[in-house]
């Protein structure tokens, strides 16, 4: 794919928002932009939102999931990125589900809808999903500790949004194999992700150049 003169819609949670860099220029997306001649790079991410939908809402604006939240972007986006995952794993109330979902209230039905509204809504675009990177409580089946059941660690949520893309034909980079960044080791997460979750700049640049790389490639 020729990148220069695209537009791009990036629908994410707080990585996409930008926790953790120091100046906005910093976004993996703003380092493509400017490196590959991006028309624009649309900035969609919401701390602490999630991919499913929860029964017990709080009224934060992390309850703004991004199946909610994906008909609201703009419509005129040559391609469409999303990034999320991270926070299903770590807090909430709604459970993995199953393949066979189609409802927002579980992980797997709620990535079989998002994927059918973007579809629906931009035809003609191009639909990438990335993984969830690597963090340092990622084998806790209760995520950040707050889950009141086991949900199941990130690399099974990883391997969901895997499964689901591919049964849409949805191309996928998966950051949580081939990022580079693994915070349980202590040099690399001071290097990339200082709080063992959201990456900074160092690791925004890295992200930036492993999803450059990947769209070229579509």
């Amino acid at each position: 794919m020729e990148l220069k003169g695209k537009k791009i819609n990036f629908l994410g949670d707080s990585i996409t928002e930008g926790v953790g860099i120091s100046a906005p220029d910093k976004h993996f997306f703003d380092i493509i932009k400017k490196e590959c001649g991006l028309a624009a790079a649309r900035n969609y991410g919401v701390s602490g939102t999630r991919i499913a939908r929860q029964k017990s809402l709080t009224g934060d604006a992390w309850d703004n999931d991004f199946c909610k939240r994906a008909l609201n972007m703009d419509d005129d986006a040559d391609v469409i990125v999303v990034f999320g995952g991270t926070n299903d794993f770590g807090h909430g109330d709604a459970p993995i589900g199953q393949m066979s979902d189609r409802g927002v209230y579980t992980f797997y039905g709620a990535l079989h809808t998002l994927i059918t509204e973007l579809m629906e809504k931009y035809p003609r675009a191009e639909i990438v999903f990335m993984t969830p990177l690597h963090r340092c409580n990622e084998d806790n089946p209760k995520g950040d500790g707050n889950k009141s059941f086991e949900a199941g660690t990130l690399s099974q949520y990883v391997n969901v949004i895997k499964e689901v893309t591919k049964y849409y034909s949805v191309p996928t980079l998966d950051l949580f194999s081939l990022s580079g960044i693994q915070p349980k080791v202590e040099c690399n997460r001071l290097l990339y992700c200082p709080d063992g979750l959201h990456p900074n700049d160092n690791g925004h640049a890295r992200i930036a150049s492993r999803l450059a790389a990947f769209l070229k490639n579509l």
